[in-house]
């Protein structure tokens, strides 16, 4: 009997290393079908998935408390298991170069417990050749076992979106690869156990490593063009979200538009392949270049935010902004490199207060990471410029009345009444220059001209 067969008919078992956005669900998917280990280093997330409570918000708490996932921070659970996946983070550093530290300690840590005839798959997003040159040496020294003889491994590029309700794993084709087809076969079936929409066998390991990071590197460069086109029509008064409903009427055109470009993916993932390149000899020349604009997206925002607001009569110093939304996608607790920070801490530069409402955000992780402190929306009062940033469902539930209620007194006006009171039009021209609420909707949750219309300076990417 093979380990496919004895995965099935849970003779053995399967472990997942690293519970996070992307290992938790696919613990969860895989233990409807086999017996499965859930493990994790940090210990207050093991015990909040222990009593049925789910940080991560992917699958909800009901499917926590219901799974038979074997939630563990023991490491020496490990040598239970037969067919290992690593799920564990990969960031860049300060300089965007690779930061291996959680991939090598994941390495370490299941060495230590590997046992023979074990399969070991990363899931972990790397450029190309880290599983086969970097986490197999560590796995033979930490084990003393050799690789090819006494264990093989695979890699299976996560594909799981955060937050996304859709795209999930059971629906998305898994890119699968094994270090030879006997590996390659036992790593395919076991994934097709969970996969509905099927796998996909690549030709190599490295094969396998690479699509995956031009996957999102090919999507970063995609939103850097939209951000360029933002850029430049701002400067021309054009509204950008109005040209690309425009030019989205043609059949090819990408359906792509500007924002923030942050969290553990798309933000990062170039970065890899790019260093990897260095390595090689060769400088990137497109991925670099979408990477830069991405980056400065925080700081034009900021900008483009004080000039409005300069506009609009605010004095800078002392200011107060708020901001709606932190994470750095819409309707996802997660705020891995966010670049909404970016925002905040360059309008913190010109000295305004700044105030942060988001119901999704993870509180600890936004304090732990950012030294952030979130703000309750009805303690949102006498601000002089709105923010918002990310478009979470609870955001688009607020109308422009609302919006315009958090001004203070000096900004909020009426319309009407200023009618009544004023001489001609240009007085209320005059007034309506001099005392605007600034309002920046980054992806375009309001009407403009519905906006613009109740007396609201407004601008958007």
């Amino acid at each position: 009997m093979n380990l496919y067969e004895k995965l099935v008919n849970k003779e053995e078992k399967i472990s997942l290393v690293g519970l996070g956005y992307v290992g938790m669900p696919i613990a969860v998917a895989f233990a409807k079908k086999v017996n499965v280990i859930g493990f994790d280093v940090n210990k207050p997330k093991i015990e909040l998935y222990k009593n049925g409570i789910d940080p991560t918000k992917e699958v909800g708490n009901e499917v926590i408390k219901n799974t038979t996932v074997e939630f563990t921070s023991d490491e020496a659970s490990l040598r239970e298991a037969k067919f290992h996946i690593v799920a564990v983070p990969t960031p860049v550093k300060d300089d965007h170069t690779p930061d291996l530290t959680p991939v090598e300690s994941a390495s370490r840590t299941l060495g230590r417990n590997l046992t023979k005839g074990s399969i070991v798959v990363f899931e972990s997003t790397v450029y190309p050749g880290v599983t086969e040159d970097i986490c197999v040496p560590i796995l033979e020294k930490e084990s003393g076992l050799k690789c090819g003889v006494d264990f093989t491994v695979g890699y299976s590029p996560e594909r799981i979106n955060p937050g996304d309700k859709v795209h999930r794993l059971e629906t998305i084709i898994k890119v699968v690869a094994g270090q030879d087809e006997e590996t390659l076969d036992t790593v395919a079936k076991v994934y097709e156990l969970v996969v509905e929409a099927g796998v996909y066998k690549a030709a190599s390991i490295k094969v396998a490593e690479a699509a995956k990071v031009i996957e999102n590197s090919q999507r970063d460069i995609n939103i850097a063009f939209m951000n360029e086109l933002s850029i430049i029509f701002n400067k021309m008064e054009i509204d950008t979200k109005a040209v690309l409903e425009a030019a989205g009427t043609k059949w090819n055109f990408l359906n792509f538009s500007p924002g923030l470009v942050g969290g553990h993916c798309i933000g990062v993932d170039p970065y890899y392949l790019t260093y990897k390149a260095e390595q090689m000899g060769y400088h990137s020349q497109i991925i670099l270049s979408g990477r830069k604009i991405n980056d400065d997206m925080g700081k034009y925002v900021a900008e483009s935010t004080v000039k409005k607001m300069i506009k609009a009569n605010k004095q800078i110093n002392g200011a107060k902004v708020a901001i709606f939304g932190v994470t750095f996608k819409e309707n996802c607790p997660d705020v891995r490199n966010t670049k909404v920070v970016d925002v905040i801490k360059e309008l913190e530069e010109y000295g305004i207060d700044v105030k942060v409402v988001d119901p999704q955000a993870d509180k600890e992780d936004l304090w732990r990471e950012y030294r952030i402190n979130l703000t309750e929306i009805e303690d949102i009062k006498e601000v002089d410029a709105v923010i918002f940033a990310v478009p979470h469902d609870e955001f688009k539930a607020i109308q422009l009345e609302d919006v315009k209620g958090m001004f203070g007194a000096a900004s909020h006006f009426n319309l009407d009444a200023m009618n009544e009171v004023a001489a001609t039009s240009e007085d209320v021209l005059d007034i309506n220059k001099n005392n605007s609420c600034v309002l920046i909707d980054l992806k375009g949750i309001f009407n403009r001209d519905e906006a613009e219309n109740a007396g609201l300076l407004y601008w958007r990417l």
